[in-house]
């Protein structure tokens, strides 16, 4: 729990702070929707903290540093990887 708290002590400046979660985990997600919880991120002060580590935690849900679970998922296994693994 302690290294948890330490790791992402910096989402306590972030731009989300004081929004409704829903924003960044809709339970029924929409491109307008997705786009409101980008323009929250894009002008965040901690927006690399965030989006690192989402990608290193593998988030498996919502906006995270301004991006997708899907833009996460291609920054960790850009396309053709097990191609070039194999090969």
């Amino acid at each position: 729990m302690r290294r948890m708290v330490r790791e992402i002590g910096w989402a306590a400046r972030g731009a989300c702070r004081g929004s409704d979660p829903e924003l960044f985990f809709p339970v029924a997600p929409s491109a307008e929707q997705e786009a409101r919880a980008k323009a929250v991120c894009a002008g965040c002060p901690v927006l690399d903290d965030c989006r690192a580590y989402a990608v290193r935690a593998a988030e498996p849900d919502g906006i995270w540093g301004g991006l997708t679970v899907r833009e996460r998922r291609g920054l960790r296994f850009p396309a053709g990887w097990r191609r070039r693994a194999a090969g």
